[in-house]
This record gives C-alpha cells, structure tokens and sequence, in this order.
C-alpha cells in the first residue's frame, strides 16, 4: 500500500505554538486522562512538524482539564519509500487501517492523528487538536490504577483494576504499551534524507492484555517484553481501555517503568 499524501498540509510547526501553554498549571487532580495517537513516519516529510506537536502537548501539558496521554505509532508502509523506519511495525499500520474504516476515512495517511479513538484530522493541526482534546476531557470518569511495575530483564510486569465499581459494566479491552519517551535519528536517505528527526511517546510494545470485563473480578496483571535497543527501567508504561473496532477510548493510565514515587499511579475511565 502507498502513503496518501495530503493535500491539505498547510499547519507547519510554527502552529504548534499556538496552543498557551498557561492551563498546564492546573492542578494534576482535576485532569483526565485523554488518549492521543499520532501515526507517523520516519520517511515521510511532513511527519516532522506534527512529531514537535505531539511532544509539545506531552511536555507542556496545555489544555486545561486533561492528561494527555500520546502514543506515537509508526507505520510501516512508507519503508519502500527509500528509508527503513526502525520504529515502524505493520501492527500500527493494521491499527490505523482498523481507525480507517470505523472513522469513514477513505485512504489512510501520514502524519493522521486520533484523539480518544474517535477523532482523526492531519497530525500537525494544532488548533483542531486543541479543541479535540478539550471535547475528549470532558466526559464523566471512573477511577483506574495502574500498579507499580517490576522489572525482570526486559520483562516489564503490572496490573491494572478500579478504584471504585461503576454503576453499570462498560464493555471493551484493555491495552498495554511499553513506550519510549524520547527517540532521536539521523535519517540518512528518503524524504527526510540529512535530517535528524526527534520523536516523543514512541510505542516499542503494544498488547490487547485483557478486558474491562475481567475487571469487574479484581486487577489484570500482564507482561510486557521490551525490545533489545531499550532500556526498560527508562520507558514509561501506558494502559488503556478502548471499545472494540476499534472504538472510542474509555480510559487510560500512565506512568514510568521505574521511580515511581508511590505502588500506584492513579487516572479515570471514561464511562
């Protein structure tokens, strides 16, 4: 399959500063946690500029009511295009195909990202991120812990359970990801040839590790395996509960692999 090419890239990375950062200064508590996706790659040119948004709204944190949670997945269709992407995995390609048919969108592309599993629009688009991720924050939430993981080798080990028992049974699955916070490369050939690109929340492992059913019985415990060019104990860990299709996100979590301060790290779970 062919990259699409968009026609409409007109956001360049002086739009990703115009999201203020001021509301980043709202008190953690009263965030809640939205899921933002960003399918990306290392051959395509006009990925660059949506990668500094992705990793701005991770570091600055700026809309006011929501934990942004990014996940940076790279698709493996541009690596006929004179540039193997080392992060790419045909499973994002097969993940943002699924986001294809359920969004209605004809032909996937790069940079495309997904907000809570039921947004899309062109990566670099910070002012329809902005609003995107406001929208998302404001759903009603459930309470969902995330356990302190351990290590053991390149196996990272958790689990996840609620807070609190909602009022009615949520149905969906539950995923967990190993991700890299940051990643940097010298692309040496392709669109990006002579550049050395800087990438935020690059997913390394993405697993299905049970459901929101299986919740409703105590926590799910899972293991993850890092990839050999990782050092675990520097990668954060993200779990996430999304309705099948895939559907809208109804949760999720995050936090680092190692040093953490308390056993749990604490979010919500959209109803």
């Amino acid at each position: 399959m062919l990259p699409f090419r968009s026609i409409a890239i007109a956001a360049t990375l002086s739009a990703v500063v115009t999201i203020a950062p001021a509301a980043a200064q709202a008190p953690q508590a009263n965030r809640n946690p939205v899921l933002v996706e960003l399918f990306t790659s290392e051959g395509c040119s006009s990925c660059p500029p949506a990668d500094a948004l992705l990793a701005k709204l991770d570091k600055d944190q700026p809309i006011e009511g929501a934990e942004i949670i990014i996940l940076g997945e790279h698709v493996d269709y541009w690596d006929q295009q004179g540039w193997h992407d080392r992060f790419s995995s045909h499973q994002y390609t097969e993940r943002q195909n699924d986001y294809g048919e359920r969004l209605h969108v004809q032909n996937v592309y790069t940079p495309q990202m997904i907000v809570d599993g039921t947004e899309q629009f062109l990566g670099n688009d910070a002012a329809h991120a902005q609003k995107a991720i406001q929208h998302a924050a404001q759903g009603s939430k459930l309470s969902l812990s995330l356990s302190k993981p351990v290590v053991d080798g390149r196996k990272v080990s958790a689990s996840v359970s609620l807070s609190a028992s909602p009022a009615s049974q949520p149905r969906g699955d539950l995923y967990a990801a190993l991700v890299d916070p940051v990643d940097v490369t010298d692309v040496r050939k392709g669109e990006n040839g002579g550049k050395r690109l800087q990438h935020a929340g690059v997913v390394r492992s993405l697993q299905r590790v049970g459901s929101l059913k299986n919740l409703g019985t105590g926590p799910v415990s899972f293991s993850l395996t890092a990839p050999a060019d990782t050092k675990p104990d520097e990668m954060r860990l993200v779990v996430f509960a999304q309705q099948s299709g895939p559907g809208a996100v109804l949760g999720a979590v995050s936090g680092p692999v190692s040093g953490a301060a308390s056993g749990t790290a604490t979010a919500s779970l959209t109803h």
